[in-house]
This record gives C-alpha cells, structure tokens and sequence, in this order.
C-alpha cells in the first residue's frame, strides 16, 4: 500500500487509528535514537529516514540515500532496516537479538514485518537506529558501490 502523502502529518492521518498508534509508537523509538544528521521524510510512499541530497548528492537514482524507513502496507507493518540488509554480519547480530527478545521474527532482506506494535521488539529497534551515523552510513555506501563496480 503505496501513500501517496507528501507529509508525515498527512500519511499518519490517513491510517486507521490502531495502525496509527503502533506507526507513531515506532516513529517516536526512531527518533529518539536516531543519529544526528538524518533527516524523516516522507518518499518512496512511506515514512523515511534518509541522508540528505546536501550531505551525499551522488546517490544512483538521484534520490536521498534511505537509512530506514516505517510503513502502514496491506497486511502488515514494517521497519525497514538498511544498514542491517547491507552487512551481513550486522544481519546475523541483528536477527540472533532478536530471537533473544522471544519474539518471532518476520523478516525479508531489509524489513521487519509486523501485525500489532506487541510484535515488534522497540528497544532492539531503536537500539540498531542508533549504531550507524551518518558518515559511516556513507562511507559504508561508497564501499559498496566501490565493490559493486569491481565485479561489474
């Protein structure tokens, strides 16, 4: 379910009040924990938190660089954890915390799917938000596409 807000304000008003507390819930744990640098915006039809075009303009679409996002989709929730999708070590911490909370894990390459907010563990979440600043994140990005044109 793509939004087509072009505001947080609006893409919050438009869910169902449950969907509503549990995106605002998460939003607040990724704010508090989020490095200083990022910016929230809305793109790509959902809630992102991304590196601003200022600070790192030679992205391959044009667009910002995307850290995280937060989504209301058809039949669930997700956080959308980039910097765990692009290392796999990180990925493999990440997902054995996880298990650790006793929760279940619904998890694609970069997102943590979930129903209700009782699903999701928040401190892991705001936890893993906080480890990446903006500079690593960035670096980290130009690596990879150093790599990436390597293999090419």
């Amino acid at each position: 379910m793509r939004s087509d807000a072009t505001t947080v304000a609006g893409y919050l008003a438009a869910l169902e009040p449950d969907r509503r507390q549990a995106i605002e819930t998460v939003r607040a744990e990724i704010l508090a924990n989020l490095p200083a640098g990022y910016e929230e915006a809305m793109n790509w039809g959902m809630i992102t938190y991304q590196v601003p075009l200022d600070r790192y303009p030679d992205t391959y679409n044009g667009q910002p660089l995307m850290y995280a996002g937060l989504a209301s989709q058809k039949n669930h929730m997700a956080v959308y954890l980039i910097a765990v999708y692009a290392d796999e070590e990180t990925r493999e911490e990440f997902v054995a915390a996880y298990k650790a909370t006793g929760k279940r894990i619904d998890m694609g390459k970069s997102c943590v799917r979930f129903k209700k907010l009782d699903d999701l563990p928040l401190e892991l979440i705001g936890k893993t938000i906080a480890e990446v600043s903006v500079d690593v994140f960035v670096t980290e990005t130009e690596a990879a596409r150093q790599e990436h044109k390597k293999r090419k």
